[in-house]
């Protein structure tokens, strides 16, 4: 477990078998754009990660292709292959990472330590996974200025129906389809990070707690870091967005994932600081508040995050040999 290699046993087939009919169900319960469907398909990853931590890399597998095969009989195809680029395949990918340990000295750690794979890696293969579920689902649908206009154009008619009396202007239109094309691969980059990441936590907890984590505890406020190649990628996507054309929708693209990620890093570097400080538990409600009412507020972590990188790898002591 320890090496990341699969584990084929009776219980991890029969594990993953459970954890894929679970997932599968919670991405049958989204109906509909609403906040439950939401949270429901990003729970979906939740079941492929207790999987892949707590038994084996096998049962993440068997768990990956249980859910996308249900998926596809109960509901179509597209829709099992959106689960598995955007939630599935990377939870299990996640969980092999996290399994991930080797000895400390063969990168220059002290002998007589594993060393596990670093927190800052592992969140930026999932920046990297979104990234790529992303733009393949975006070029199958075929995103681009088409469709940013159909969806302007029916919000434009759900508001239309609401205030007749504050009709639109055709500039007006015409600057929310262009804010439309551009944000929403960053809305969703944002967003998936973020879900995954915190189905990523919630997984290791719950794995702990159970008593089947091989991995021990991280310190995720003092470790969570992007590496220093993650704000290239950024400043690259960042670059990208000045291009025209389909380069432009990418770059977006990965400003959303990796700013996620850099902004995950902002906030843990808040958790950080304020350790020991009487105001601690009312400075950090106050901070997620004004992002979750403001949003704005996010762009101070993004710079938090941007300006702190680096690799910090968990070690523990090696076990005896027999």
């Amino acid at each position: 477990m320890p090496n990341g290699k699969l584990i084929s046993a009776p219980g991890s087939l029969i594990v993953g078998l459970i954890a894929g009919a679970a997932a599968a169900l919670l991405l049958a319960g989204a109906r509909g754009p609403s906040t439950l469907s939401i949270l429901l398909v990003a729970s979906s990853c939740l079941p492929v990660l207790i999987a892949g931590m707590g038994w084996s890399n096998l049962a993440a597998i068997v768990a990956v292709g249980t859910a996308a095969a249900l998926i596809a009989v109960l509901s179509e195809p597209l829709v099992a292959l959106s689960a598995t680029l955007t939630s599935l395949g990377p939870a299990a990918w996640i969980a092999h990472l996290n399994n991930l340990a080797r000895p400390a000295e063969e990168i220059g750690g002290p002998p007589g330590r594993m060393a596990w794979y670093p927190l800052s890696d592992i969140l930026f293969q999932i920046s990297a996974l979104v990234t790529m579920a992303l733009l393949v689902m975006g070029w199958v649908i075929g995103y681009g200025p088409a469709m940013a206009d159909e969806l302007v154009d029916a919000l434009v008619t759900l508001f239309g129906e609401a205030n007749s009396e504050m009709p639109l202007t055709v500039d007006m239109i015409s600057e929310m389809k262009g804010l439309m094309l551009r944000l929403l691969p960053v809305f969703q980059g944002l967003t998936w990070v973020g879900f995954l990441f915190s189905m990523y936590y919630l997984a290791r907890l719950v794995v702990r707690i159970s008593g089947r984590s091989q991995r021990p505890r991280d310190d995720f406020a003092a470790q969570l870091r992007m590496p220093r190649t993650g704000l290239w990628v950024f400043l690259a996507g960042l670059a990208l967005t000045f291009l025209p054309g389909m380069l432009e929708l990418v770059g977006w693209t990965i400003v959303g994932t990796f700013g996620a990620g850099f902004a995950l890093t902002g906030f843990a570097l808040m958790h950080d600081a304020t350790r020991g400080k009487p105001w601690r538990l009312a400075a950090i409600w106050l901070a997620y508040l004004s992002v979750i009412i403001f949003t704005v507020p996010l762009l101070v972590f993004l710079a938090f995050g941007l300006s702190s990188t680096g690799r910090m790898a968990t070690m523990t002591p090696r076990d005896p040999k027999p």
